[in-house]
Parts: structure tokens; C-alpha cells; sequence
């Protein structure tokens, strides 16, 4: 709506319409109007007053099709849009193809997207449950605009901490208890080790020696790498399953053992490389910036060389012209230094590298470490909302088909939603209670609505009873909306409630765009949240199936418009959508 009524803005002063849609202001209090054009911009244009402009365009205003009413209020033209037309033109477009929800710009252009990224013989914590699920939905709205999205899991699979895994596993590990219960096993070993550490620090010493021999591809110490790798990818695969997370490529740190010496190579070779106290590093005190190791005195590579080894593969093998690293913000430092290294290198793709940070998930406001043995594992949390599902279910549906898959998309929903709709900036409390709650701003409250929506739907015989959830094409078209609307129809498209759910769903395309600029995918789940309650106000207010004739059609339109955009921003956040609850 923006955009037509900055067509409209320019056409009346003869200018391009673009810069007018950031004008654009939505007034604080809805009964001002539903937009607002601030006229300071145009009167250092016209070199007149923003109150003279403002009753000037205001009288023009008045005139169009799409405006009801235009009122100069000081420096503002608040305008009150004309319901009826600005309603039949969404649908219309809603109805008419998929451009509603997705977008082209990004076609031909590959992105990669390195996301999840778990370290092996460690539980699958809730720790790792941010980053799985924001570098999914960011995937899926890279997708949404016409990216190829590469979804990357760069597992922790290599480093000293093997070393200190295989000295563990030699002192103090069963091989029995091990092979029964793997993940939990190795976990406990490694916090022993830790624990050990304290009072023995030859301990340290011996797992150095340790990854040496793995380093030099001692075949003892190769073969229990492989196996711990292989048993904590069994785990890791359960929880990716339930998530729906999907990988386009699954290359650990180790991955690029024999690639790191070319970029050591290379940054010899552009005289990058200074010796400081023994090691090398590139110097980046020009960026103030802390100088970036790349090799240890005793020649071994750290995970600088890893990541530089990486980006360059995923930009010249994989063909990524744009590189998005989904990783907790208390490594900001680390990839500054990786980028300014990439630029230094004379790699112009650097600029498009862009580290997606995000807070700490908190238990009793302290961090997750799997050192001190304080974990949530994601698998327990996951089975344990399914759980619940599968009781609400029991006592409200009884009949329903495929209630357990009905079960485990609300149970890992509701665990994806409650993290998705905070800023991924902003720390989060892992409370078990409030991830799997089931009232409120919730990821079940908005699959019962989209689930309400269907089930009108198919009482109006316009959605099959077994339809599969995955059905997305519009019905809107197939109810024949009158070309002319009726004074019945008009009224109620004039009608409060209507008029607010048309509203939040003609948001979605700018929202879905928003997020997508901004990495922000709660800028999602937050409108999706608005359109459900304004969904629920309509569906109570405003009777659908029992309606006249051609209001009946009118509100069937917008009940299939809400499924549509309901549908439309779960599968962007990774969430199953069922039709039936």
C-alpha cells in the first residue's frame, strides 16, 4: 500500500515515487489515519512551509481512488485509506500469483550460510539450538528472495580438545558404558577431564602429545577419532530430523586440514605474515584490531587458519559471492580479524562476509558449558514438548488423524517459535516451562489459528478434509470475487476488525523483506503473532460461514488469506503448519 500511495505522491508532484515509500510513517494512534507523509523532506525541496505542502497535498489526496479521506495536521497529511478498494487490491494480489510471499532479487546469487556448527563428543545443548534455528530461517528467507542457500554445519571436529578426549578416554573411559550410551559418556569424561586437570597439570601436557599423534595420522588415535565423529553424528542426525533442518554440506574443522597450508602460502607471499614472540600473524593494528594468529611457534594452526581455509573454499569451489556466519556474538572479535585478513588478502568478496551474531541461552542466568557439565541436552527439552503436545492432543482431539505427527510439530514448534521471536541479539533464559507453554505469544497458538483457518475452509467445502498441510495454493481466485462490491460487501470491509486483519497481512511482504535486510527473523514471528490475534478477532466478530452471500465470499477470501500468510512465515521459520489440531 506504501508503494501505491507514493505513485500516487509523485504523480501529484511530478517526482520518482522510491524515496516516498520511506516516508512513509504509520501514526501511533490508528484513529489519525492509516498513514502519514511528513512534509519537512519536500519543503527544503519546494523551499515552502510543511504545513503549506501539507494542505496542498492533502486537497489532491482527497481526489484519488485509493485515499477516503486526507487531513493536513501541521507538517503531516494523515491519510484514512478507502477500505473497500485497498482490501479487494491485496487480495487480489495475494490471489493472483506467489509474489506475495516471496521476492527475485537474489537469483543467480549463491549465499552460504555456516550454521549449528556442534563440537563432537558433546551433548547437542540448547546452547546450539540458537544457531541451528536462526541460520534455518535465514536460509529459508535467502531462499524466499531467489538466493541458492547453502546451509553449512562446520562441526567441531578437530582441535586440542581431541587430544584431551583421547588422554580421557585411555585414564578413566569403559568401553562397554560407552558404547551404550556414547554422547552422554564421552561428555562425562571430558568434565572429568577438566576437573582432573586442576590438580594435574601434566594432564595438559599429555593431551598436546596426544593431538600430535593424531595430527600425524597415528592409526590408533585416527580410528577412535573416526568412531567418536561417527557416534556423535548418529545423535546429532535424531535432533537435525525432528528440527527439519536440512544441510546442504557437512564439513568439519578437519575438512581443511590439507588446505591450510596454501593460505599460509599466501599470506607469505603478500608479505602478511609477521613473526611476533615466535608465532605469525598478520598485524591488523591499522583497524584497531588485535594481530591475528595464524600459526603457533611450534607450527601448528589455529582456528583463524581453519576459517580463512574455509571462506576461501566456500567462495572458490562452492561459488558463495556472499559468506554469513551464524555464530554466538562472543566471537565478534574473531571474525573481524577473519574478514580484515580477507580484505588484506585482496579477496573482494570479504565485503560480503557478515558475522549474524546472537546472544547466550542462560540457565539460572549463567552460560551453558559443557566444561562444568552444565548442559541442557536439545534432545530431552524436544521430546519432553512433544510429550505435553501429545497430552493436550489426547484431551482436546481424541480423534484426530496422525495425532502423534500433529504432536511433534506442535512440541518443536513451540520450542522454535519461543526462540525465534526474540531478537537474535538479545540473551535468552532457558526456562523449560516458557519454551513449551501453550497459551500466549506461542508457536501453538499460531498453528491452532492457521489450523481454525483451515477448518473453516473445509466447512465451506473449499479445503478437502485429508488436504495435506503443504497445499499452498491460493483458493482466493476460485471464490470469484465480484469486480463491483456491494454496499453490504463495502460495509463490511469498512468494519474494524476486517479492516485491521487486511491491514497486518498487507504487511508481510515489507516485514518479510525486513528481515531478511537485517538478518532479523523475530521480525517475523512478531507480525505473524498480530495477524493470529487479529485472525481471532475477526473470527469471533465477524461471522463467516453463516454470512449473506457475497459478504460470505468476501470473508471466506480473507480467512484463506490469513492461512496462506500464517503458512507462508512458519515454513520461513522452519515450523510445521498442521491443518488440523
Amino acid at each position: 500500500m506504501k508503494e501505491w500511495i507514493a505513485k500516487e505522491l509523485a504523480a501529484q508532484i511530478d517526482s520518482e515515487p522510491n524515496s516516498f515509500v520511506e516516508w512513509l510513517e504509520t501514526p501511533p494512534d490508528p484513529t489519525l489515519g492509516d498513514l502519514a507523509l511528513p512534509c519537512f523532506r519536500l519543503a527544503k525541496e519546494q523551499k515552502k512551509s510543511p504545513q503549506s505542502i501539507a494542505l496542498t497535498l492533502a486537497e489532491k489526496f482527497a481526489q484519488t481512488s485509493i485515499v477516503r479521506r486526507a487531513e493536513a495536521v501541521g507538517p503531516y497529511v494523515n491519510l484514512h485509506l478507502n477500505r473497500a478498494t485497498a482490501v479487494r487490491m491485496w487480495l487480489d494480489a495475494l490471489s493472483a500469483d506467489r509474489s506475495f510471499f516471496t521476492s527475485t532479487e537474489g537469483v543467480g546469487e549463491i549465499v552460504a550460510i555456516d550454521l549449528s556448527s556442534p563440537n563432537i563428543a558433546k551433548p547437542f545443548s540448547m546452547g546450539h539450538l540458537r544457531s541451528t534455528i536462526i541460520g534455518t530461517a535465514l536460509a529459508n528467507l535467502f531462499e524466499s528472495a531467489g538466493y541458492t542457500a547453502l546451509r553449512i554445519n562446520h562441526l567441531g571436529d578437530w582441535g586440542t580438545q581431541f587430544g584431551k578426549m583421547i588422554v580421557a578416554y585411555k585414564r578413566y573411559g569403559d568401553p562397554d558404558l560407552i558404547r551404550k550410551n556414547p554422547i552422554q559418556e564421552l561428555n562425562q569424561l571430558y568434565v572429568r577431564f577438566h576437573e582432573e586437570e586442576k590438580n594435574d597439570p601434566n594432564l595438559e601436557i599429555e593431551a598436546r602429545a596426544a593431538f600430535k599423534q593424531l595430527e600425524d595420522g597415528d592409526p590408533d588415535a585416527l580410528a577412535l577419532w573416526r568412531w567418536i565423529v561417527e557416534v556423535s553424528l548418529e545423535e546429532f542426525n535424531r535432533t537435525y530430523e525432528l528440527l527439519s533442518t536440512p544441510f546442504t554440506h557437512v564439513l568439519g574443522e578437519s575438512f581443511y586440514n590439507d588446505k591450510m597450508a596454501s593460505v599460509v602460502e599466501e599470506l607469505e607471499a603478500r608479505h602478511l605474515l609477521v613473526e611476533s614472540e615466535g608465532a605469525d600473524v598478520v598485524l591488523l593494528d591499522a583497524f584497531s584490531l588485535p594481530p591475528c594468529l595464524i600459526r603457533k611457534s611450534d607450527g601448528a594452526t589455529l582456528y583463524a587458519t581453519r576459517d580463512l581455509a574455509a571462506a576461501l573454499y566456500r567462495h572458490n569451489v562452492l561459488g558463495a559471492t556472499r559468506l554469513l556466519y551464524v555464530v554466538g556474538g562472543e566471537q565478534r572479535l574473531h571474525f573481524q580479524q577473519i574478514f580484515r585478513v580477507l580484505s588484506l588478502m585482496g579477496y573482494d568478496f570479504a565485503a560480503k562476509c557478515e558475522h549474524i551474531a546472537f546472544g547466550l541461552m542462560k540457565i539460572g542466568g549463567k552460560k551453558m558449558s559443557t566444561r562444568k557439565g552444565q548442559v541442557v541436552r536439545l534432545q530431552e527439552v524436544l521430546d519432553e514438548a512433544i510429550r505435553r503436545a501429545q497430552i493436550i492432543i489426547a484431551e482436546k482431539s481424541k480423534d484426530l488423524p496422525d495425532a502423534d505427527e500433529v504432536a511433534k510439530a506442535i512440541g518443536v514448534g513451540a520450542v522454535i517459535f519461543n526462540d525465534l521471536k526474540t531478537h537474535r541479539l538479545h540473551d535468552i533464559e532457558f526456562s523449560l516451562e516458557q519454551a513449551v507453554a501453550f497459551d500466549g505469544e506461542t508457536g501453538p497458538y499460531v498453528q491452532y489459528t492457521h489450523a481454525r483457518a483451515c477448518s473453516v475452509l473445509r466447512k465451506a467445502e473449499l479445503l478437502d478434509t485429508n488436504v495435506s498441510p503443504s497445499v499452498s495454493v491460493a483458493i482466493s481466485s476460485a471464490l470469484n470475487l465480484p469486480s463491483e462490491i456491494a454496499e453490504t460487501a463495502e460495509q463490511f470491509l469498512f468494519d474494524d476488525a476486517t479492516w485491521q486483519l487486511a491491514k497486518q497481512i498487507s504487511l508481510f511482504p515489507t516485514l518479510r523483506q525486513r528481515a531478511l535486510n537485517e538478518s532479523d527473523p523475530s521480525l517475523i514471528a512478531k507480525q505473524i503473532l498480530d495477524i493470529c490475534q487479529a485472525f481471532n478477532r475477526f473470527y469471533h466478530d465477524c461471522p463467516i460461514l453463516t454470512a449473506e452471500s457475497e459478504l460470505r465470499t468476501w470473508r471466506l477470501a480473507l480467512t484463506d488469506a490469513t492461512r496462506l500468510t500464517i503458512r507462508a512465515a512458519l515454513q520461513l521459520l522452519g515450523i510445521a503448519y498442521p491443518a488440523q489440531i
